[in-house]
């Protein structure tokens, strides 16, 4: 294996000097923060030349004061001999010494004058002897007279002594000059003596100099490391020295070793490295380090792309028979040395195989669009555009869709061959195709492709279709066209779901395209398959949304009945996703009376539905009794409950259960222009008054029917003729895109113009108010309030007096008189007369207190008694015998219906008898 070459190296620091090479290389964060602040580790550098350092400082330092030390040693001995033997002569030799040594009393005359020279001179003593060692001074006068402990004796032979000792003091230094008189007769001996510690001074003096210097040494030696640390931290970005070997070998095995050739080209364009692939991929000379890339033998366009450093990103040029995918990128960024790097990849071999990838990647890509593209919706028609739409331009030129004609109506195809299709989706590279237009209603023919794939549920290719006969069997002019158009080849795939033949997807392509091959059936097959699972669900939900419509519109009033109490105009609109559960309902009620009602069942399809029918059954019924709002909805409220309880039980053995429904209930009294409504769960109504101005009733929001355990509550106003009275479900107010109170707010605007009729406010109303895509149901009611005026009601107040009622039916025949139907039906006044005479006497003997007599005149004429009395008469077949009880059967008989109703004070008993 190659490995860097050293004159390589030395050229690359020569071409960048002063450059630090740029690495990407990160420390490790441990690394980096803790070499920052403990560069002195012995591991590193300039910590072990650090302590490099620090040994040859201290060993300098050790020398030193070993040198001083012996040296002061030296000195300070020779000062104290110098001394002493200086004092010592100069003592000896001083006028009168050798008098007063043969004076009779030696010590009294020299001690003081030995004590003073012992001061002055700054020595530890003085001592005069005699030539017998007798001492005759001292500075510790106990010693005077005693014999001399040092070496005297050459002294007396006229030498002078000096010696070193240890006293009592630590090392000393003395010596001995013998006294001699006139003739050189030693006559007496003098001994100085001195310590070395007095003259050893210099040493102190010396010392801390020198440990200052040592000093002044370390600190330099540690700065000087600081800035070598930090340089070569910079240099080395905070690797140590095993670290730098082992990330030069780990990179010069992997530059080597790797099978991608690396090539290093400086900012003149010449080679600096190039790794053992790279020598073998273009086939370089030896050693060509340091030449120019162009005068390598490369390829013109391949050394072009390396010497000029442009960016290259697996860009495929040729180096000799060999294709190679370049990537090139600069290396002056980030403060980096200019120049460039590359990497070449033999992609020579790759190549058939990447196109094969590639083309895999693109089937992959279009079966990955297919799963999210097709199916977005519940349309068979929809789904089968959008199957054409994402084949076209990336598989096929043209698609075309062919359904078999009950798919499109939600139905299962009954027979395998010779059914009618229907063109679904014709999608294509241009608007203009030589194809049967969609809507088209068409027959295979057994020879055809398309035919035999329907029969036998395989796929069918044709490569080339000016050979296919059988084909051009189907419409030979159509055909015809399409050959002359340039379409060439075919392959067509039935659609196939859950074992049912729903049609036919036909794949074609232009003569200019590479005609379909076997081994793209696959994929035709995966699009098909796909494709045809979302067309079946369509096709279902197509027939479940029929069925649910088709029970949901048997389940809503076909037509409003005739009454004169309101003017009403309805709209119901049905969601775009499904069938509700919002029915709406307008009820007559005996007294010329109308209820409306409105209501929402939660859920869609055709559970909602069939729940919303028995729902609006209910309320019939219900109004049949002829009961207040509020007690009307607990009823129904009562019947949701239990039906929500079936639905569970049902719902744990796989049913579907309900969670609820909302109601609002109103009864409108056209004599008294009173209006009685309570809801349950749902919106409040608005009331629009004849000027124009909106107000929604504040009605008490009773909870949802089914919750159960709370009362609902009856609210009363008043309306003035001409009002609108709005009744609406929550699907024309509520929005994904919108807060609710945006569209209260919307619905008051579009309301907000008075005038119009019924109908054209429902139609005003559902421009301004209706979503974009309602995703609920949608009932609206918009009533008229009319009055039935002074003119058509009577009504009388008699007491409870037998005796009146013949006072009360001669009022209500003259009323009659006065309407003019005696005249038109004799026997109206008859009838009447009997009802309104069975009707009273029946009150004035089962009630007491007052009693209220009312004749309506409405479509019908209506008899009304009131009491204050709550037993209700019962119709029922006297007995022979029997004195009464044929009263309220003779109603029965005459009247067209009658009944009773309660009151809070009481109750009503009514009967309606025909017009004429």
């Amino acid at each position: 294996m190659a490995r860097f070459k050293g004159r390589s190296w030395v050229l690359a620091a020569r071409t960048f000097p002063g450059r630090r090479p740029r690495s990407r290389r990160r420390e490790r964060p441990e690394a980096a923060g803790s070499r920052s602040g403990c560069w002195l580790s012995t591991r590193s550098v300039a910590g072990q030349v650090f302590l490099l350092q620090l040994v040859i400082v201290l060993l300098l330092i050790a020398a030193a004061s070993v040198a001083l030390v012996l040296q002061v040693q030296h000195d300070a001995t020779s000062e104290a001999r110098h001394r002493s033997l200086a004092v010592a002569e100069t003592f000896a030799n001083a006028p009168g010494m050798p008098a007063a040594l043969r004076s009779p009393q030696p010590t009294a005359v020299l001690q003081p004058l030995a004590e003073a020279a012992r001061k002055d001179a700054g020595v530890d003593f003085v001592v005069v002897l005699n030539t017998k060692g007798i001492r005759y001074t001292h500075p510790d006068t106990s010693r005077i007279g005693h014999h001399f402990l040092g070496s005297y004796r050459p002294a007396v032979k006229g030498h002078t002594i000096t010696e070193t000792y240890t006293g009592t003091l630590g090392p000393s230094v003395r010596a001995v000059v013998p006294v001699t008189d006139s003739r050189g007769k030693v006559i007496g001996l003098v001994a100085s003596g001195i310590t070395v510690s007095k003259v050893s001074g210099l040493a102190n003096r010396q010392m801390p100099i020198l440990i200052g210097a040592a000093g002044a040494s370390l600190a330099l030696a540690t700065g000087g490391t600081a800035l070598v640390s930090r340089r070569l931290r910079r240099q080395t970005h905070g690797l140590d020295p095993a670290e730098m070997t082992r990330m030069y070998e780990h990179h010069d095995a992997v530059l080597h070793s790797v099978r991608e050739g690396v090539l290093i080209v400086d900012g003149g364009g010449r080679l600096m490295l190039a790794n053992d692939e790279a020598r073998r991929l273009l086939d370089l000379p030896e050693y060509p380090e340091g030449r120019a890339v162009t005068e390598l033998g490369l390829e013109p366009q391949l050394a072009q792309a390396l010497a000029s450093g442009q960016v290259v990103s697996d860009e495929v040029l040729v180096a000799g028979d060999r294709l190679l995918a370049v990537n090139n990128r600069p290396t002056d960024r980030d403060g980096g040395p200019p120049g460039s790097v590359a990497t070449l990849r033999d992609s020579t071999e790759l190549r058939v195989l990447s196109g094969r990838a590639e083309m895999a990647q693109k089937h992959l890509k279009l079966l990955y669009d297919a799963s999210v593209e097709i199916g977005t919706t519940l349309d068979v028609g929809r789904t089968a555009e959008e199957l054409a739409q994402v084949a076209v331009g990336r598989f096929a030129d043209f698609v075309t869709v062919d359904l078999a004609e009950p798919v499109l109506r939600g139905e299962e195809p009954l027979a395998v061959g010779g059914i009618e299709m229907f063109r679904t989706a014709v999608r294509g590279i241009s608007d203009v195709h030589p194809f049967y237009q969609v809507g088209t209603h068409f027959s295979f023919v057994s020879s055809t492709p398309q035919a035999q794939g329907f029969a036998s549920g395989q796929a069918v290719v044709e490569p080339d279709l000016r050979e296919a006969h059988g084909w051009r069997a189907q419409d030979p002019e159509q055909t015809g066209l399409a050959i002359d158009y340039g379409i060439r080849s075919l392959v067509t795939v039935p659609l196939r779901a859950r074992g049912v033949m729903l049609g036919m997807v036909s794949f074609w392509r232009m003569e200019k395209n590479a005609p379909f091959e076997e081994d793209e059936i696959a994929l035709a097959e995966e699009l098909a398959s796909h494709a045809a699972v979302c067309i079946d669900n369509a096709r279902r939900y197509t027939r479940e949304h029929t069925m649910a419509v088709t029970l949901q519109h048997s389940l809503l009033p076909r037509a409003l009945p005739e009454q004169s109490a309101l003017d009403v105009a309805y709209r119901y609109l049905p969601a775009e996703s499904g069938v509700g559960g919002d029915w709406f309902d307008v009820i007559p009620l005996p007294g010329a009376r109308v209820a409306l009602v409105v209501g929402d069942v939660v859920g869609h399809g055709l559970h909602a539905a069939a729940t919303m029918g028995r729902l609006r059954t209910a309320v019939h019924n219900f109004s049949t009794l002829d009961l207040p709002p509020d007690e009307l909805l607990s009823h129904l409220d009562d019947l949701v409950a239990r039906i929500d309880q079936d639905e569970t039980s049902e719902s744990l053995e796989g049913g579907a259960g309900i969670t609820g429904a909302s109601c609002l209930y109103a009864i409108y009294d056209p004599v008294t222009r009173r209006c009685a409504m309570a809801r349950a769960g749902h919106p409040p109504p608005a009331v629009v008054a004849p000027d124009g101005s909106v107000e929604f009733i504040d009605l008490p929001a009773g909870p949802p029917l089914g919750l159960g355990g709370l009362p609902f509550e009856t609210a009363e106003l008043e309306l003035a003729e001409g009002s609108q009275l709005v009744l609406y479900t929550d699907g024309l107010i509520e929005d994904r895109r919108r807060e609710i109170d945006v569209g209260l707010e919307l619905l008051r605007e579009a309301l907000a113009h008075p005038g119009r009729t019924p109908d054209r406010t429902c139609a005003d109303v559902l421009d301004a108010v209706l979503p974009a895509r309602p995703t609920d149901d949608i009932a609206l009611i918009v009533a008229r309030t009319r009055v039935l005026g002074p003119d058509r009601v009577a009504s009388w107040d008699i007491p409870c007096d037998p005796a009146k009622v013949a006072e009360v039916r001669a009022a209500a025949i003259e009323q009659l008189t006065e309407w003019g139907l005696p005249a038109a039906a004799p026997d109206m006044a008859f009838t009447a007369e009997l009802v309104l005479s069975e009707l009273i006497t029946n009150a004035i003997r089962y009630a007491t207190g007052p009693i209220r007599v009312q004749l309506l005149r409405d479509r019908n004429l209506i008899c009304e008694v009131s009491d204050n009395s709550s037993t209700s008469p019962h119709l029922r077949y006297a007995a022979t015998t029997d004195e009464g009880g044929r009263g309220l059967f003779l109603v029965a008989q005459f009247a067209e219906r009658w009944g009773t109703r309660y009151t809070a004070e009481g109750k009503v008993i009514w009967a309606e008898l025909a017009l004429p």
